[in-house]
């Protein structure tokens, strides 16, 4: 599905809509240019499963980690990852278990340990400044 929002705010939405599909154990993988919207899209998706705190993007911590009212969420930021054994250092694989919603931007740094089935955002710039069209999708293997 691709859609087209013309604000942060419109971004943030469509984030805070996409999160009533999501349930423990998804594994969303981010992609877009920087500054697209990804960590925009991401806090719309915290609001949208009820977390009321500050959202920010983990670029130099890695990851931060959630809690809301339904299911816990690792945020990934892996955009200073440059190969996955550093993801085994930090113990990414462990966020795999099933157990809470997984958001990686940058997944890209991380295709060949991303599991066989997850789910894909894709924020790129539009036409205008503020627009973005964003295209969500699945990928099963």
């Amino acid at each position: 599905m691709e859609y087209i929002t013309h604000s942060p705010e419109e971004t943030e939405a469509l984030g805070a809509e996409y999160a009533k599909s999501l349930k423990a154990g998804d594994v969303v993988a981010f992609s877009g240019d920087l500054g697209a919207g990804k960590t925009a899209f991401t806090r719309g998706v915290l609001h949208g499963l009820g977390y009321e705190g500050r959202v920010t993007s983990p670029t130099f911590a890695i990851a931060n980690e959630y809690e809301t009212p339904t299911v816990n969420v690792a945020h990934f930021d892996l955009y200073r990852i440059l190969d996955s054994e550093a993801l085994f250092e930090i113990g990414f694989d462990e966020y795999l278990d099933g157990s809470r919603i997984v958001l990686i931007e940058w997944s890209e740094n991380a295709a060949d340990v991303l599991p066989e089935a997850y789910k894909t955002v894709h924020i790129a710039y539009g036409d205008a400044d503020n627009d973005r069209r964003i295209t969500i999708g699945e990928v099963t293997v």
